[in-house]
This record gives C-alpha cells, sequence and structure tokens, in this order.
C-alpha cells in the first residue's frame, strides 16, 4: 500500500493501544452483536487528502466484510462538507476502529494541506519543496507519504540515503573540507554539506560536496551564495521558513526549499464520521 511500510502490523498495533486486554466495552455492552451501521467520513473544512487507505485498514482488520468506497482520490483538494469515504457493515465494528481510523486521516491530511500551502506559495519560482527528519518517532513513512500527497519531495528518509555534514560534524572534524573529504573517502556517493556563511561554499565543493544545505541565510545572502555556486551542485535554503517567509527564499535562485513545520507543526485536519444504524 504504501512502499516501506507495514500497515497490517501498523494497525494491529494501533488497534491493540486503543481497545487494551478488554476491547471495546462500551459497544459490546450497548450494541447489540448482530447490528450493522452505515457510516459516511467528511471533511468540515478545505483540506488536502491522505490517509484514506490506511483509515480502510482499520475497519477490515475488525470486519473482512465491510463495504467500503473510497469517494476522493489520495491528494485531492477538497471543498469543506466534502464526503470522502462511505462505508457499511458491522456496527461493533466500526464503532471499535472508528477513533484510531479518523486519527490518521485526520493527521496525515492536516500534513498534506499544510505542505500544499507551502507549494502553492512558492509555485512558479522553479524551486522544490522538501521535507525534512524531524517526524514523529514510528511515522516517518506515514508522514512523509503525506507530504508527497501535498506536492512536496521527500529528502532523506534514513541516515543512510546521504552523509548530511553539518556544524557538529564540521566542528569534530576541524573544518568543512575535511568533514566533507572525510565522506569521499568513506565512498559516500551523496554527500550533502551544510554551510552557514558563504566562504565555506569554495571548501564544501572543492572537498566534494554534492548538494549545499545554505542555512539560516537571509535572501540577500541567499543570491550571494546561489551565484558563487553556479549551478555546480545543487542548493537547499533550510531554517525557520515559514510560509510568510518562503516565496521570497526560492525567488533567490535556490534548487530546493526545506520546510520541518509542515510535518513538525502542521493541525489535523477536522474530518468526521457519521454513524446510522441499518435495519434488517
Amino acid at each position: 500500500m504504501i512502499d516501506g511500510f507495514d500497515v497490517a502490523a501498523f494497525v494491529a498495533a494501533t488497534l491493540a493501544e486503543d481497545m487494551g486486554e478488554g476491547g471495546d466495552i462500551t459497544s459490546a455492552a450497548v450494541i447489540p452483536a448482530d447490528a450493522r451501521f452505515a457510516g459516511i467520513m467528511d471533511s468540515r473544512d478545505p483540506i488536502v487528502v491522505a490517509g484514506l487507505p490506511i483509515a480502510e485498514a482499520f475497519f477490515r482488520a475488525l470486519d473482512p466484510d465491510v463495504a467500503i468506497e473510497r469517494l476522493v482520490e489520495e491528494g485531492a483538494a477538497v471543498a469543506a462538507g466534502r464526503d470522502l469515504m462511505r462505508m457499511s457493515g458491522k456496527a461493533r465494528a466500526m464503532l471499535t476502529a472508528e477513533r484510531s481510523a479518523l486519527n490518521i486521516v485526520q493527521h496525515l491530511s492536516g500534513i498534506a494541506t499544510l505542505t500544499r500551502a507551502y507549494v502553492d506559495a512558492i509555485a512558479g519560482t522553479g524551486a522544490t519543496l522538501l521535507d525534512t527528519r524531524k517526524t514523529t518517532p514510528g511515522l516517518r513513512v506515514l508522514e512523509k507519504y503525506a507530504t508527497r500527497m501535498g506536492g512536496a519531495t521527500n529528502h532523506r528518509m534514513r541516515l543512510d540515503d546521504a552523509a548530511m555534514i553539518k556544524d557538529n560534524h564540521v566542528a569534530v572534524a576541524g573544518g568543512v573540507a575535511e568533514a566533507t573529504r572525510a565522506a569521499v573517502a568513506a565512498g559516500i556517493a551523496r554527500i550533502i554539506v551544510e554551510v552557514d556563511r558563504v566562504d565555506q561554499i569554495e571548501p564544501a565543493i572543492g572537498a566534494g560536496a554534492t548538494h549545499l544545505l545554505l542555512d539560516n541565510m537571509d535572501p540577500a545572502t541567499l543570491r550571494q551564495a546561489v551565484a558563487l555556486v553556479g549551478g555546480r551542485v545543487p542548493t537547499e535554503a533550510s531554517g525557520g521558513v515559514r510560509l510568510e517567509t518562503i516565496r521570497a527564499i526560492a525567488e533567490t535562485g535556490v534548487t530546493y526549499v526545506s520546510v520541518g513545520r509542515i510535518t513538525q507543526s502542521a493541525p489535523a485536519a477536522d474530518i468526521g464520521l457519521d454513524f446510522a444504524a441499518l435495519g434488517d
């Protein structure tokens, strides 16, 4: 369903966390075992949709025969009030799975929605939005999936995807060039080097950097840095980027702008699920 992510294991662990040893005691006490529900999941706000296949997996885990119809595509931008998913099945199972299913769709759609706002803000500049490793532990693959649904490009998924030499590495290695040469000597193909001053650019490129992360530079300094790089390697603006500042940053000519906020600070989307009992 999502490359690199075990949805079945995630669903099982999440349901076990929610149900505990005794299960959904409320539904078991109040809802007849043979009762059936129909339900509609809808958005109360304009959103970019992400997570419906995982929500479906929650319901199917407890009722393999549940009938589910997804009404929108992943990554679709929908208006407030839009129905997202229609379902019918065993009432107890649907009520037990409801919170977990909603939680994941609200969280991932919130990320996708915020991501799309950043993507739209830099439209036409030529820059590409990147996500970061600032993700919820255990949910990185899902959260980075949501940023893709919002239109971003995934940066490093794991520490072994590329070397990223930052200030602490530089401090220990003795300088930007020394740290970069050590990564080259280790046989690493992709070497991202963080620089926070323009005088670090030539040493980094000369030592073998394949990508420069321009850290916390203002637009004027970014323009100077881009000019000095001259297209020899991709450039990435990073650090404190906000929705109101990203366009000016993107217009400096950088290849990428990376934003931790799209995963770290995205509010949950307002999505509801209403059930109605089905008659005999």
